[in-house]
């Protein structure tokens, strides 16, 4: 620890290892939230609690800056809460042990809570600071961001003031975010017919595998394969030629993971085994090459099992399954016109399952410009409204939308290549950040960034931070508030 305490963001150290002391897992934010308003009142300064535990402290400007516009320092409490499977630590209870190794600062065995953790710390050292200009500032910490975003959604946009917001939650220095994408849920239900399986059939299950997978924002750029897609295109060409009944289709485990593996229960006559073999064959080497660069994995398997099933699809049944499987769209759908190289639009058809009466189809859809993710939305009830399905929208976010004039995005960016004598990488985020709900909060009327320094692995036990990075970090932001004075 004496590489903290020697730092010369010392203050920014020692509130995380004080919040690190203080149970904080997403949905356990309560101790933490009062700990933060006991730390406004010791210091006098206001302080507004709500009903999520959402906490928001404000200080006035110092000399020279009393009259400036309020700028908004934003983090947010909770953190992901993993430990390896051997470690005994009790999140709920025991305090997380801060480790250093070089210039890397991690816990043992478990999540290190940097995320976001070191936001807060930066805010709260600015609070407690007597030698930092700055204008007046509302620091907002919020709660329960990372499983939905619930405190940002429950925030009361009355009890802020300020018209400039920092989101300090990015993970890579350098890097400025300006623009993030907003998303939604859809469900499409097909009701399942079913029937008795032929007797004298063969059952297997058909199953993709040998995928990446990845998370269905910020890798949809890389082309994975999707295996429920993947699942589709071969079943239809399977059900073209060869006289398959279906039962038991399955596939991902979130909606807004890219989904790994996918399969089918299949009964099939012993005489067309050996052509379904041929043909799985044959899109084994399509998938090969179309996948080569991204997923080389891939592979089709069918299994034997023994005897029929229970019950299997109608054919009409099947019919549509297949084809939601295929008319879903899924990927990559557009990118942005301001950001290159920026996804703009994409989908994910993250889960598929069979249940009692009926086949759920669970797509993530995202984008930056909220016109297109209702579009993509509008496509998958028109494909629900042929088969006879039907669709329900929920966990709808905004998007937070690039602002070409932003005055924020150039006092960080003009501040940075004063310091280091290059640009920062001006980026966005194809996932979510609270900057969308901000936005829609405060009316669209307000100049929002995010930044912050280099945390690794997060949300697994393996996270990290670089104890440099974070140092040049909480100077670079000392730096953009001493310039926020009209």
């Amino acid at each position: 620890m004496e590489r903290l305490a020697d730092s010369r963001c010392e203050q920014v150290f020692r509130w995380f290892a004080e919040l690190n002391r203080i149970p904080r897992g997403s949905g356990d934010e309560r101790a933490a939230s009062d700990w933060l308003v006991g730390f406004a009142k010791e210091r006098g300064l206001d302080v507004i609690q709500d009903e999520a535990c959402n906490v928001i402290i404000s200080k006035p400007g110092t000399a020279g800056y009393e009259q400036a516009p309020t700028v908004i320092l934003q983090a947010h409490m909770d953190m992901v809460c993993e430990k390896e499977a051997t470690c005994l630590h009790d999140f709920s209870r025991d305090p997380i042990e801060v480790l250093i190794d070089g210039d890397s600062a991690h816990a043992d065995g478990t999540t290190l809570g940097a995320d976001n953790g070191v936001g807060v710390s930066y805010g709260l050292a600015i609070l407690d600071a007597a030698d930092i200009a700055h204008p007046p500032i509302e620091f907002l910490v919020t709660t329960s961001e990372e499983t939905g975003m619930g405190g940002a959604f429950a925030l009361e946009a009355s009890n802020l003031t300020g018209r400039r917001l920092i989101n300090i939650d990015a993970e890579e220095e350098g890097k400025l975010l300006v623009s993030c994408a907003g998303g939604a849920s859809v469900t499409l239900r097909l009701p399942v017919e079913w029937e008795d399986p032929t007797e004298g059939r063969r059952a297997f299950h058909l199953v993709v595998g040998g995928l990446q997978g990845g998370h269905s924002g910020i890798e949809i750029d890389k082309q994975r394969g999707s295996a429920n897609k993947i699942l589709g295109r071969v079943l239809l060409d399977l059900s073209d030629e060869l006289d398959l009944q279906l039962y038991a289709l399955n596939g991902g485990t979130k909606h807004n993971a890219i989904p790994r593996e996918a399969q089918v229960g299949l009964a099939i006559r012993p005489q067309e085994v050996g052509a379904l073999q041929d043909r799985l064959g044959r899109w084994g080497a399509v998938l090969g090459n179309e996948l080569r660069g991204v997923d080389p994995g891939v592979q089709l398997l069918l299994e034997a099992v023994d005897g029929l099933p229970a019950r299997v699809f109608s054919a009409d049944t099947a019919r549509k399954a297949v084809r939601v499987l295929c008319l879903i769209p899924a990927g990559v759908i557009n990118m942005s016109m301001d950001i290159p190289g920026l996804v703009q639009t994409s989908n994910n058809l993250g889960v598929v399952r069979t249940e009692q009466d009926e086949i759920t189809f669970e797509s993530a859809i995202r984008s930056s410009v909220r016109s297109l993710k209702e579009e993509v939305a509008t496509q998958v009830g028109l494909i629900a409204e042929m088969v006879g399905a039907t669709v329900a929208q929920s966990s709808d976010y905004p998007e937070w939308q690039y602002d070409p004039a932003s005055e924020l995005r150039e006092v960080f960016a003009g501040t940075y290549e004063e310091m280091y004598g290059r640009k920062p990488e001006i980026s966005a985020i194809h996932a979510g950040l609270e900057c969308g709900l901000f936005s829609e909060k405060l009316g669209g009327e307000v100049d929002l960034i995010s930044f912050g320094p280099n945390i690794f692995d997060v949300h697994t036990p393996k996270e990290s931070f670089s104890i440099s990075s974070v140092e040049r970090t909480y100077d670079y932001l000392r730096r953009v508030l001493a310039k926020l004075d009209r």
